[in-house]
């Protein structure tokens, strides 16, 4: 199954994730730089950040290194850490808002609706078990409408979207989950802990690892990031 790609589009996020439960006083913001100064204008709280980046072969050389490091040396991994992977063609965009709100629910004081219901049903399952529900859904589930709305955002967006078109960019998700950074790819084989941080420091830290993407491949511009944030 494949989707109509998501754009990095705040006006299509932010209906998608209001339409999800996500109360209006949280929105997606564009973030224009990532320089002590840009980072100033972002309205604080910051609960998650949305890379949006390109697939090259330094990007892929590079997780491959990097899985096999924390294969052998492991990692802090949080108990409460909602992870999920991807199956579906295209859905990488969705999955960084779910892996985003997921992780922050508490904060967010999530309203009655698609997401809250699928959270409770996919609280004890294992990350393959929660992508394989975008996989088997019929049209009275929940995932079936969460997919409906991704298809329908998908369509608002400036670009013409094709599902069969290859695209070659690719969303994550950070999230701060109990002191330490997590990445969030549905395409890994588990999350990525960078580290310690806080609540406090979260978007200066993982403006740091999304530095880090940027300089991996210097020579493309082509990197979208955007914050979720309380706008009140």
């Amino acid at each position: 199954m494949a989707l109509l790609p998501l754009e990095s589009n705040p006006d299509v996020m932010n209906k998608f994730i209001h339409l999800l439960g996500v109360p209006e006083k949280w929105n997606i913001v564009d973030v224009y730089g990532l320089d002590g100064d840009a980072l100033a204008w972002i309205p604080r709280p910051v609960v998650a950040l949305i890379l949006l980046f390109p697939c090259s072969d330094k990007f892929y050389e590079h997780a491959k290194q990097e899985a096999e490091s924390i294969k052998e040396k492991g990692q802090i991994l949080s108990d409460d850490i909602f992870y999920m992977k991807q199956y579906v063609s295209n859905a990488c965009g969705s999955i960084a808002l779910i892996h985003s709100i997921a992780n922050n629910a508490e904060k967010l004081e999530l309203q009655d609706g698609i997401f809250k219901t699928i959270l409770k049903d996919s609280k004890n399952l294992t990350p393959e078990q929660r992508g394989e529900m975008l996989l088997k859904v019929n049209s009275n589930s929940e995932a079936y409408k969460l997919i409906a709305a991704h298809q329908e955002l998908a369509m608002e967006g400036q670009t013409e979207a094709n599902p069969d078109e290859k695209v070659n960019h690719h969303f994550v998700a950070f999230v701060e989950k109990d002191g330490h950074l997590y990445e969030l790819d549905g395409r890994k084989d588990f999350p990525i802990n960078h580290g310690p941080t806080s609540q406090d420091t979260f978007l200066e830290d993982a403006a740091k690892v999304c530095k880090a993407f940027m300089e991996r491949d210097s020579e493309d511009i082509n990197f979208t990031i955007m914050a979720l944030t309380q706008s009140e």
